[in-house]
Parts: C-alpha cells; structure tokens; sequence
C-alpha cells in the first residue's frame, strides 16, 4: 500500500474525524471545510470513474461523461485491477445502500 509512506499521527487523526461523521449533512460541511472545490471533485469524480469502469464502459464514454483524463482513468483503473479492492468494496456497500433504501 502507497499509503503506508504516510502512515502516522497526522493521518490516522484524519481518518478517526471521517469514521465519526454521522451522515451526509456533515460529510459535506466537513469536506467543505477541509478541502477545495476542486479536490472535493478529483476525489468523486474518479469514484464515478471506478464505477463506470465496473460497468464495463469505455474510456471514451468514460472521458466524455465525466471529464476524467486517460491518466485518471488509466490509474483507477490499475487501482482496480492491482489495488486494495476498496473501489470495488464502497461501490458494492453503495449499491446496496441504494437497493435497500429504494425498497422502503
């Protein structure tokens, strides 16, 4: 994992302050309040691109309807393909969330 080069106080305290958000009214205050508007977009823009991916879409498609460069699609594409799993594990959690909340 990249990330383990970061490993540390400072991120851990980052990631305890994410785990404790209560819903998506404070996801959004707090990543307002955190970072830019255009990394606020970086960081969903290539969750859709993971997920377009997981469909089965071109790189095409995919550049057209998001945006997305063919850096980053070609990087969460290596990320899904040689990563961690976790694109395919919130996309998963996702579309169950979806599923579940549309059947009540």
């Amino acid at each position: 994992m990249q990330i383990n080069k970061l490993r540390g106080k400072e991120l851990d305290q980052l990631f305890q302050a994410v785990l404790s958000l209560k819903d998506m009214e404070e996801c959004y205050r707090f990543f307002d309040d955190l970072c830019t508007i255009n990394e606020i977009q970086s960081l969903a823009q290539r969750l859709d691109v993971a997920r377009m991916l997981r469909e089965g879409n071109t790189y095409h498609k995919i550049e057209t309807e998001t945006g997305a460069s063919t850096a980053t699609i070609s990087r969460v594409k290596r990320c899904l393909n040689f990563g961690n799993d976790t694109y395919e594990m919130v996309l998963e959690r996702i579309k169950d969330e979806n599923s579940s909340a549309s059947k009540e």
